[in-house]
């Protein structure tokens, strides 16, 4: 998942912001209010220090945050009114080029504000976040809806369609008007101010759901005493331990609330009812009937987008999101999920029948339920694979999953990472490790990777990408600040952290993001941007190189042996890859499915809740699974509006990388093909949002993507 804030056309919290914030040029107007904020507000000041200037993290205070962003607000209107009011004719260079500049002060706080929701959160920064959240839409809207500056955008659009720019600068343009045009820019005055209003609102709702999440996610602790951590793992177990004891609980075994903690508990526990307590409180997130229930501020949000689009004149908020994307319609998406949908049910009733059986000879007296998958998915592995997922998971290390990440992006990017020493640049809390990023060959600098790897209060659950400088050449390159977060259950000291195969594929799927963002080679900010169901595609393609053999031989070994992995293991890992496909299928699918149709629907006196039920009812969604996100927890479709009617992207993307994988694998050198590598270089990962995404994949493949290679990649059949 891609969490950043530095786009040409991004989402502050699910509100589309039409400029962009790097490379800000002042006017001698706003000179002496900049030194003002810098001098007074670390969150404003400029980044100093090695590498152009980096972050001051070790620095920032959650007082400081609310007067830097409404200051850097001020900045930044301050110079899109200096754009608009140019007297001169509008061109590319004094309008486009000029927006592409404004905003560097905001983008920085924005840097530091980013940390502070996602990573350090805490009820004095929620407050904070609760009271901006509606001065951030209307600072959205006075950009979205300034005429003048509008005015100077179509004019530029319209010369561009008679005489074409070159090919980069017409991609930004027509990117800008369509993302003003998009956002009521055309509308009248009546329909302009309702629209600033919806989005305020939206903006507080957004703002709330993820707090409410939070809150349940901090709140549903489950302790176990020690005669209730049968099967679980030493690792787990300690780790548990010292969570508890960091809780006030010495002596107890903490399970959080969280995908990390939750998911090797109902592996791996023999405790039935602990299994159920767990799985509730997980599922639960948002929907338990108190003050952090989510299902009327849902309720409201699919109201007010409706609203929001209708004045824009489309028929429902999936057909206004998708138009810009690779879908182009959500009967397109519809069509993908749907041609899926089947065999995935259907390999799920296989696989419930597999573990039924075991559970039957083991005399188990029970009828598989949602919080028994896992534990009995296990069972059946071992069973029909000889494989158990603990075993593989003493070859997972996380520092030496790391070291094969540097060693992938080394044959196909040619980077070199090292080690930074602690203290030589800010961090914002001690698990944080930073890495220098190089051209092997030439020794030039890409840029920062950074690493948040553990879980804790105040962090978001998942795993996810963001930047805090990404790359544009058109007013002097500057390296790439990038960072990789996830949520890991921090071992106990001394010990390695160890991680499922699952986990480790997330790993390598955020490492992805992160070189397209080191590898970007455009001019403008606006192209470091992209199509939300084409972004995810170049994630989902790294991860097929955990299981190259290069990866395998050489960074899967024992964390207390130091033996590589056994070639008999890694066999039966390579036979079981289309194991409980259809449970990790149908989880995902039932989610896009719930997003786009719960868009489609009429939103009036819709009960979110009910629409669930019956929408899984009529989808005929196997009882013995869950959604991945449920409704009320959904926090990539209600948190904002990044993958609002676009969860399906994955599934888009995933046609692509097994369409792509077949590329690499029919080529002479496999995963590591020197021919194949490069243009995957050149045409997937440097061009970003510069081109159509569905032209970037016919020059890497010379033909589109085909459903098919999916099929196989899955193990279903191929649809007639």
């Amino acid at each position: 998942m891609i969490k950043t804030l530095k786009l040409k056309t991004f989402y502050i919290y699910g509100l589309a912001v039409l400029f962009t914030f790097t490379n800000c040029k002042k006017d001698a107007e706003t000179g002496d209010n900049k030194d003002i904020a810098m001098t007074d507000n670390i969150l404003l000041q400029e980044w100093t220090g090695p590498y152009g200037g980096v972050p001051a993290f070790d620095k920032m205070k959650v007082e400081d945050v609310k007067a830097a962003v409404e200051k850097g607000m001020a900045l930044s209107l301050e110079e899109i009114d200096i754009i608009a009011n140019n007297s001169e004719d509008p061109t590319f260079e004094n309008t486009i080029e000029e927006m592409e500049r404004s905003g560097e002060d905001l983008n920085r706080v924005f840097s530091y504000y980013g940390i502070l929701s996602s990573n350090m959160s805490s009820p004095e920064f929620r407050e904070i976040q609760t009271e901006l959240a509606p001065k951030l839409s209307e600072y959205s809207s006075k950009i979205n809806q300034n005429e003048k500056l509008f005015n100077r955008v179509k004019a530029v659009y319209e010369a561009s369609q008679k005489t074409p720019l070159e090919a980069d600068q017409q991609r930004v343009v027509d990117l800008t008007y369509k993302g003003f045009a998009m956002n009521g820019a055309e509308l009248d005055e009546a329909k302009k101010k309702r629209y600033a209003e919806i989005n305020k609102e939206l903006s507080s709702l957004y703002t709330k759901f993820s707090n409410n999440v939070l809150h349940d996610e901090e709140n549903y602790i489950t302790y176990l005493t020690e005669d209730q951590l049968g099967g679980l793992s030493e690792g787990f177990i300690k780790s548990a331990a010292k969570i508890a004891s960091d809780n006030g609980q010495d002596g107890k075994y903490a399970i959080t609330n969280t995908r990390s903690s939750m998911d090797p508990f109902l592996t791996y526990s023999t405790e039935r009812e602990l299994r159920k307590q767990v799985w509730t409180n997980y599922y639960s997130r948002g929907d338990n009937g108190d003050e952090y229930d989510n299902n009327e501020i849902i309720a409201t949000i699919l109201k007010l987008r409706r609203e929001r689009v209708e004045l824009l004149g489309h028929k429902n908020y999936a057909e206004w999101r998708l138009q810009d994307r690779m879908a182009k319609t959500p009967e397109n998406a519809m069509e993908l999920m749907e041609a899926v949908w089947p065999a995935a049910i259907a390999r799920v009733a296989e696989e419930v029948a597999d573990m039924q059986a075991v559970a039957d000879a083991n005399g188990d007296n029970i009828t598989i339920e949602p919080w028994d998958y896992r534990y009995y998915a296990e069972k059946v592995r071992q069973a029909k694979y000889d494989l158990d997922s603990d075993e593989v998971k003493q070859y997972l290390q996380l520092d030496k999953l790391t070291e094969a990440m540097f060693y992938v992006a080394g044959r196909l990017f040619n980077y070199e990472f090292k080690a930074l020493p602690d203290g030589k640049v800010p961090v914002f809390h001690e698990d944080v490790k930073v890495w220098e990023v190089t051209d092997k060959d030439s020794g030039d600098l890409i840029g920062l990777w950074y690493l948040d790897p553990y879980a804790r209060p105040g962090k978001r659950s998942g795993a996810w990408a963001t930047t805090y400088r990404s790359y544009s050449s058109f007013d002097g390159e500057k390296s790439v600040l990038a960072s990789n977060n996830s949520n890991f259950v921090k071992p106990a000291p001394g010990e390695a952290v160890l991680v499922s195969w699952d986990d480790a594929t997330t790993f390598f799927h955020e490492f992805g993001h992160a070189l397209h963002f080191f590898s970007a080679n455009v001019r403008y900010p606006t192209l470091n941007g992209g199509v939300r169901d084409y972004t995810e595609f170049q994630s989902q393609l790294l991860e097929r190189w955990l299981s190259t053999d290069e990866v395998i031989n050489q960074f899967l070994v024992h964390h207390e042996t130091g033996e590589p992995i056994p070639a008999s293991l890694v066999e039966k890992i390579k036979k079981a890859s289309t194991f409980n496909q259809g449970f990790g299928t149908t989880e995902y699918l039932a989610s896009a499915l719930i997003d786009m149709k719960i868009h489609l629907a009429d939103p009036e006196n819709i009960d979110v809740d009910k629409f669930e039920r019956e929408t899984l009812a009529e989808l005929k969604m196997p009882k013995e699974l869950p959604m991945r996100h449920r409704t009320p927890h959904f926090g990539h479709v209600f948190s904002g509006e990044g993958y609002a009617t676009a969860y399906y992207g994955y599934m888009w993307a995933d046609v692509l990388t097994a369409d792509a994988s077949e590329a690499f694998q029919e080529a002479p050198g496999g995963f590591y093909d020197e021919a194949v590598a490069e243009k995957l270089v050149n045409y997937l990962f440097a061009p970003r949002n510069s081109m159509d995404p569905a032209e970037a994949y016919r020059l890497f493949r010379g033909r589109d993507a085909k459903i098919e290679a999916l099929m196989r990649d899955r193990g279903f059949p191929i649809p007639e």
